[in-house]
Order: structure tokens, then C-alpha cells, then sequence
């Protein structure tokens, strides 16, 4: 399996301002397995503690933050001689060892030249509120399930891949049929690697469920473990709402679809617990499409979705029928699930900001507007052949942007105003 962030971990490797690394995601985004893959291919040696199963190894960083002594320790631990041009160490669920996160600090500025990468769920981030954290001491690298790109890789659909990383517009209506085959599939089986692994080899629709309804399981028991006890109630509120919330018409969180009389007050820990444990993915509201975006953000609306499409199906009961039923797929949930691919794409994208836009009376949106690097480029998102969007000319109307896009499932097409872009070259565009 092949995920694009083996170029970034390079680039960390030969950088010569090289600092300690922290890769953080969600569970089961693959993160462990990316980095043992990384150190396998890049590394002659490599010295791996996962701190939740290696309970003995818990104390590593107790004694002291010595990275001599904790460099000797990891050596008789691995029965490995570290040696710092040629050895990748790694800590795993380093949340659960006490002063772990402190120590990169240390070999930082005391040992900068091992090369040292550091596994964490972002849940474990919020656990160390208490810890000294080495801010500004260490890189970090996000992970997200796999994209469409790397899906295709994944279903050794190397032809089609390519045409998207190279960017090939003009060869998509040759292949547009097998664009949209995989399409369907990936909105059912979606980016998580467990899965994807098991699609590939197997094509077996219903075990692809079973393997999703246990991470939605692990999730869930994550929630009771590592939550803080006040909030477990209305986090699981929360979470089992998402599917509720996102067949809406207007997609905007409603805290009274959850509970009537529901108040903001009373759920947005738990919102922001989900949200930076990697499982949910927010998108504020912006009233004006100015730089920064981020500046013009309303705090007060926004819109949450999954973290992958094919979780937000097997949480959503999506029947497996309708992956074989046409397009029927991409309007299901009144557009939700093509939404959901759409931000899972953009995040893999790592662009600048994601927000949406509606004017002051709600009588107009836009679904994504995007910030990549000095512009901003407001997105319509189409489930279907249907391309009417009154809101997205008001917007481009109003505001005249540079770059304007409509992904739908219709063909790739520049128009005066807009582009059309077919929905599985999305995450692949800029």
C-alpha cells in the first residue's frame, strides 16, 4: 500500500534542520504502519517501542530526560546499537509514557542528530494539558486516511492514479466509466488502510462493513478511555448525531437536532474533544472571502463530518445494494456522503484553510470555500447530473474570485466563470 507522505518523511530525513518528529491522526489511519514501512525501506536499523503494549518500557523518560540514558536503555530494550545516521527510532502511543512528549525537547537540543519520530492519536496531545511540551522543538506531520489517489494505488489501478498526479484532464473522458466504478467504491469502503487492504484482496462488501462497524467500535471505547469523565455523555450525544445533522438540508450543526433546548455551552468540549482527536472534521462559516480566511471565520456555525466517508456509511446503516445501482450512491443523505468526500479529499490535501460561506440570511451557501497558499477559491459541490446553483453564481457574482469550482459528476470543462471538476479528481487538482 502506498501513502504520499512516504515524500515528506524523506524530506524530514535529509533535512538538515531535521528536529524530532510527531505524526498525528486518528486511530487507524495508519500511522504505525507508515512509519515501520519508512523505517524498513529508509533506515539500516530501527528501534521500535509501542509504550502501550511495552508496559515495562512506561519509565523510559522518569530517571531523567538524559538522551544518552535513554539512547542506552532503548539499546539493551532492542538489542540494537543505535547509531545516528543510519537508525530510526521510533515511539509509539507515546501518550502513555510519562514525560514522553517532554523529551524531544531534549534530543532536540542535546542530540539533534538522531533521527527520532514520535506516534500519537491527538487524544493523547489533549492528556498532557499538565506536561511540558517541547513547542517549538519538534516537527509534525498529519495523517488522514487514504485519499482517492492512493486508494486507486491501493486496487492496483496504477493507469488511473497517474492521470490524476499528473494532472491529465484531457485523457479523463476516456476513462471516465472506470473513474466512476471506483468512485462508488471508495464512497463505500472509504480511506481507512485496514479496509482498503481487505477490499483489494477480497471484494467481499459485507466483511468491508464488519471491519468498519469494529473501528467505529474502537473509536467509541476510546471515547470512554481517554475522555475526560464529565464529558463521555454528551461526546457520545454528539457522535452518534453526526449521521442526523448531516441529512439535513443545511448541514449547519443544530445543537436542538441533538437534545431540544440543547445550548452551545453544553456540548463544545465535547465537539472540540472529537474534533482534535482526529474523528471529526470541522468546517466554520466565513462572512467575506478576505485573507486570511481564518480571520473571517464565524465561531458560531459550523458544520461537522466524519473523518472518512466509508465510516459515515457503515455508522449511516448506507445499504450495500447502492453501490451497484448506478449513481444512486451520491444522493443518498441528500448529497452528505459527496460532501464528506469532498472535505476527506481536501484535508488530505493539506490546504490552507476549509470553510463554507453563506450570506447574513442564510438564503445563500456555498459548500467549501478553500484558502491554497495567496488565493481563495470557492468550491459548489453536486451529488448528481444536476448543476443548477443559484448561491454559487450569487458568490461568484458578488465577489468576482479568480477561480471558481463546481465538482460534480458531469466532465472536466472550463467555463468563463467556473470549472467544472468531476468529483474524483478533486483532491488531486491543486
Amino acid at each position: 500500500m502506498y501513502r504520499a507522505k512516504v515524500k515528506e518523511l524523506i524530506q524530514w530525513k535529509l533535512s538538515s534542520t531535521r528536529l524530532p518528529l510527531i505524526i498525528l491522526g486518528a486511530r487507524q489511519v495508519g500511522k504505525t504502519w507508515l512509519i515501520k514501512e519508512f523505517g524498513k525501506t529508509e533506515y539500516s536499523k530501527m528501534v521500535y517501542v509501542n509504550f502501550e503494549d511495552e508496559i515495562e518500557m512506561n519509565n523510559l523518560f522518569q530517571d531523567d530526560l538524559n538522551p544518552q540514558r535513554i539512547l542506552s536503555r532503548l539499546e539493551a530494550f532492542s538489542k540494537t546499537k543505535i547509531t545516528a545516521h543510519d537508525t530510526l527510532i521510533v515511539f509509539d502511543e507515546i501518550q502513555s509514557a510519562p514525560r514522553g512528549l517532554t523529551s524531544l525537547k531534549y534530543f532536540a537540543e542535546n542530540a539533534p542528530q538522531y533521527h527520532i519520530v514520535a506516534l500519537d492519536s491527538i487524544l493523547g496531545i489533549n492528556l498532557h494539558s499538565k506536561a511540558s511540551f517541547p513547542v517549538g522543538k519538534v516537527d509534525f506531520m498529519n495523517l488522514y486516511p487514504l485519499s482517492f489517489y492512493e486508494f486507486l494505488l491501493a486496487l492496483d489501478e496504477t493507469g488511473l492514479a497517474q492521470i490524476l498526479k499528473e494532472k491529465h484532464w484531457d485523457m479523463l473522458p476516456i476513462f471516465v466509466s472506470k473513474f466512476l466504478e471506483h468512485l462508488r467504491y471508495y464512497f463505500y469502503t472509504g480511506g481507512m488502510p485496514q479496509v482498503v487492504d481487505y477490499f483489494a484482496k477480497n471484494r467481499d462488501w459485507q466483511q468491508v462493513r464488519l471491519i468498519q462497524s469494529r473501528i467505529l467500535k474502537a473509536y467509541e471505547n476510546d471515547f470512554s478511555k481517554h475522555a475526560p469523565p464529565e464529558i463521555v455523555l454528551r461526546l457520545n450525544m454528539v457522535w452518534q448525531n453526526i449521521p442526523a445533522q448531516l441529512s439535513k438540508e443545511n448541514k449547519k450543526f443544530v445543537y436542538g437536532v441533538m437534545k431540544e433546548g440543547a445550548r452551545a455551552k453544553d456540548f463544545e468540549l465535547a465537539i472540540q474533544w472529537l474534533v482534535d482527536s482526529g474523528v471529526l472534521l470541522k468546517t466554520y462559516r466565513i462572512s467575506k472571502p478576505n485573507l486570511p480566511l481564518i480571520a473571517y471565520q464565524d465561531l458560531g456555525a459550523f458544520k461537522l463530518f466524519f473523518n472518512d466517508v466509508g465510516l459515515l456509511g457503515a455508522k449511516a446503516g448506507l445499504d450495500t445494494k447502492t453501490v451497484v445501482t448506478g449513481n444512486a450512491l451520491f444522493t443518498e443523505f441528500k448529497g452528505a456522503y459527496t460532501e464528506q468526500f469532498v472535505i476527506q479529499q481536501l484535508k488530505a490535501a493539506e490546504l490552507d484553510y476549509i470553510g463554507y460561506w453563506t450570506n447574513e440570511r442564510s438564503t445563500a451557501e456555498v459548500d467549501f470555500v478553500i484558502q491554497n497558499k495567496s488565493e481563495i477559491i470557492p468550491i459548489e459541490v453536486k451529488a448528481t447530473e444536476n448543476l443548477q446553483a443559484k448561491s454559487f453564481k450569487i458568490f461568484c457574482e458578488k465577489y468576482e474570485p479568480q477561480t471558481a469550482i463546481r465538482s460534480s459528476l458531469s466532465n472536466y470543462r472550463a467555463e468563463n466563470w467556473m470549472t467544472n471538476v468531476p468529483l474524483y479528481i478533486i483532491g488531486n487538482y491543486f
